[in-house]
């Protein structure tokens, strides 16, 4: 008996790794793919588009950048009805309203300071877009956008462009580029402080993007990685131990959804702060 448990167990494992693509079957449901992933249940494959020889194909993490953009607005479009119809929200609407206030009083104000209004719309934007899409990528069959690369760096360059707007528009184009270097800097040395402060522009979004991207991959590496542990040990005993750890990580990255979500609008809140008031 004990045999052929220990033969079924292994002919469960050989097809499991055949199924999620040998050793890389951790990246395998991480990284993008042309297909919406339903395993055990199978696959629905999207549809490969080019024009002019660039491939602009639908990808999963396509599919829910639209899922997540969807949402946020049929959200933000219901809270905004509640408004009119009522002074006093209720439900969703009064729970959206704790979070709005947050990003506008706890964030926007304290960071920015004098005209912090102008950005407010924006900071939200970003907040519960992030939010949405992060826990959206907990759901089962989903996919996290936000472990991807690219679409953090989209966000990242869209902080960039709102904090240079705004400097600019406050300052003006002379006046925020010499604002960057800081008074008292002797002659010698301006242009070298010029050319780092330069750099120092293109780091900062560059920290935001990879900052959103490595947290949103990590968490979810190391959940499938704790129930790899079933499989590469090969024994019944480990499994409540691997599930129960993974559980507990999966918890954990509710957490980090949250956090992720405020770090990201708090440090582009400072740095549009930064660039406006650039004299405090």
């Amino acid at each position: 008996m004990d045999l052929q448990n220990s033969e079924t167990l292994k002919d469960t494992l050989s097809q499991t790794a055949e199924h999620s693509g040998g050793d890389n079957w951790i990246m395998h449901h991480i990284m993008d793919g042309n297909y919406l992933d339903f395993t055990p249940f199978g696959k629905i494959y999207l549809p490969h588009l080019e024009i002019f020889g660039l491939d602009i194909s639908i990808t999963r993490h396509v599919v829910f950048l639209w899922i997540s953009a969807a949402l946020l607005i049929f959200l933000m479009m219901k809270v905004s009805k509640a408004y009119k119809n009522s002074l006093v929200p209720k439900g969703v609407s009064n729970f959206f309203e704790v979070l709005i206030v947050f990003v506008r009083d706890e964030i926007a104000k304290p960071t920015i300071g004098k005209g912090y209004e102008k950005f407010v719309p924006y900071l939200l934007t970003a907040f519960f877009f992030i939010l949405l899409s992060n826990f959206l990528g907990l759901i089962p069959f989903s996919a996290t956008i936000t472990s991807n690369i690219s679409v953090t760096v989209v966000l990242a360059v869209s902080s960039f462009l709102v904090t240079q707007a705004g400097g600019i528009k406050k300052n003006g184009v002379f006046g925020y580029f010499k604002g960057l270097i800081p008074h008292g800097v002797p002659v010698f040395l301006l242009p070298i402080m010029f050319v780092v402060e330069l750099l120092g522009l293109f780091t900062k979004p560059f920290a935001l993007a990879i900052r959103l991207f490595a947290n949103m991959t990590a968490g979810h590496i190391v959940i499938y990685a704790l129930i790899s542990l079933i499989f590469v040990m090969k024994s019944y005993f480990i499994a409540p131990v691997s599930i129960g750890m993974a559980l507990f990580i999966y918890l954990l990255e509710v957490l980090v959804a949250l956090l992720q979500a405020y770090i990201f609008t708090m440090l582009s809140s400072l740095f549009i702060g930064m660039a406006v008031h650039q004299d405090h």
